[in-house]
């Protein structure tokens, strides 16, 4: 049996005759209700932003000229991008472009927000972000802080009041959009100078904290190849080796029939790891949880008796959007891992932009949620090497390419099992190791604290809204 809603004529009336049900079912009309009778004064989002309607900016199409060194490009940010925790491996576009249209830069303080397709996700631009490049995909609202907190506006249009608004108010038919017009009279309440810069605050304080996680996270790894007294592979350098292009093995040597696996580059990068002292991967990791391809029945739950079950694409979110699964069903599946986890994306295609083969580290926060069966788990033996200094070496350039290398498949590939195993691990003198594993249990609880202060920043703003209204 289907569920329906009634939607009240004079409702239409309001929302310019539309007869799509969109508008009527996101709740838009509910957080209307609820700001209309709060006693708190209300501006339209224009009058709070940077020159009024300028202030809330679409970027506009343009061509796109792809590079793969940053010496000729600025960091580009899709509107997947500005959901990502780690950054610091996003598409390059040429400089050129981005002089073309210079509102294509985004500045920190910012609220970004989707605007095609998956309408209405949202992130505040964090130090990290200024000056990096974005998507036209993405609207940028640019607050005047002459006028209003822009930590605050953030909390309150990424709140369970101002989203469902700013859905509403999405056009088209296969293709979802909204336009800088569609939102520039979304009232916003004022909930007076105390509570607005205590949540600002908060914001910023958690911007600043994620900035500061993903740089510890960059540290840690250039820590290992400044002490092994090598240079993390960069992308512009490994596609100018063309010795790819052709290239021959000896039959005796050979191991599997598939011409990657035996890629020069990946070779040289293997001797070169492995140096005077290196571990496998398979040796220093649990047994028990190690490898991928997990099948399992989805039985969604409420999420009182379940958990997030969270894919490739979301786990590298700052907050992932998984669904919810029964908890009981998946027990003893191994879905759920340890604090300290490094998971490896497994299954995917080898295009540059895909997350295939890249690393995430399981915090105490995000040890929470069910991984897929598609991530190779490594959890490390206590007694072999540390946690931070395991995904440290993982989330490296270097160890992307080499497994990237060690895949098998037609068109979606996976790591070959065997070679899996051998993956060498370079191990440096255990103080060393110990300041690599502290910098990025830093990195995640920095991370993880960067959660709860947005959280609270939310709370705050929606017990506002609701005691007053």
């Amino acid at each position: 049996m289907t569920t329906g809603k009634v939607i009240q004529r004079s409702w239409m009336d309001l929302n310019g005759l539309r007869l799509d049900s969109g508008p009527y079912l996101s709740g838009a009309f509910e957080a209307r209700v609820a700001l209309e009778r709060l006693q708190a004064r209300k501006e339209p989002l224009h009058k709070v932003t940077l020159g009024g309607l300028d202030g809330i900016i679409n970027a506009g199409r343009f061509p796109r000229t792809w590079v793969n060194d940053l010496n000729y490009g600025i960091p580009f940010l899709s509107s997947t991008d500005i959901l990502q925790a780690d950054l610091s491996r996003v598409s390059l576009i040429a400089k050129s472009a981005v002089a073309q249209n210079e509102k294509l830069l985004i500045r920190e303080g910012w609220t970004l927000i989707t605007r095609s397709g998956t309408i209405g996700r949202m992130a505040y631009s964090r130090p990290d972000m200024d000056g990096l490049a974005c998507t036209e995909d993405v609207l940028r609202v640019i607050p005047d802080p002459e006028r209003i907190p822009p930590g605050y506006l953030y909390a309150y249009l990424s709140s369970r009041y101002g989203v469902p608004m700013i859905v509403s108010g999405t056009y088209g038919a296969v293709i979802q959009h909204i336009e800088p017009r569609h939102i520039a009279d979304l009232p916003v309440p004022r909930l007076g100078e105390a509570i607005e810069r205590e949540v600002h605050n908060l914001v910023s304080e958690a911007a600043r904290l994620r900035a500061v996680s993903s740089s510890l996270f960059i540290e840690g790894t250039s820590k290992i190849f400044s002490t092994l007294g090598i240079v993390d592979s960069q992308r512009h350098i490994w596609y100018q080796d063309q010795r790819r292009l052709g290239f021959n093995v000896k039959s005796n040597e050979l191991r599997t029939h598939r011409a990657l696996n035996y890629d020069p580059r990946y070779v040289d990068v293997q001797k070169i790891i492995k140096g005077d002292r290196f571990s496998y991967l398979g040796e220093i990791c649990d047994p028990n949880f190690f490898g991928s391809g997990i099948i399992f029945k989805r039985i969604d739950a409420d999420p009182e008796f379940a958990v997030r079950l969270v894919g490739q694409r979301e786990a590298f979110q700052v907050r992932p959007e998984g669904r919810w699964i029964s908890k009981a069903s998946i027990e003893g599946l191994g879905l759920i891992v340890p604090t300290g986890t490094t998971l490896i994306a497994a299954h995917g295609t080898l295009g540059e932009t895909e997350l295939y083969c890249r690393s995430v580290y399981a915090t105490e926060r995000t040890s929470e949620y069910a991984f897929s069966g598609d991530f190779v788990r490594c959890v490390p033996l206590e007694d072999h090497i540390l946690s931070g200094y395991l995904f440290a070496f993982l989330r490296s350039e270097t160890a992307f390419r080499m497994l990237r290398c060690i895949s098998t498949g037609s068109k979606q590939q996976a790591p070959q099992p065997s070679l899996l195993w051998e993956l060498p691990i370079p191990r440096l003198v255990k103080t060393d190791e110990e300041y690599i594993h502290n910098l990025i249990q830093q990195g995640s609880h920095a991370f993880d604290k960067s959660l709860h202060l947005e959280e609270e920043a939310w709370q705050i703003v929606e017990h506002a809204i609701q005691e007053g209204s």
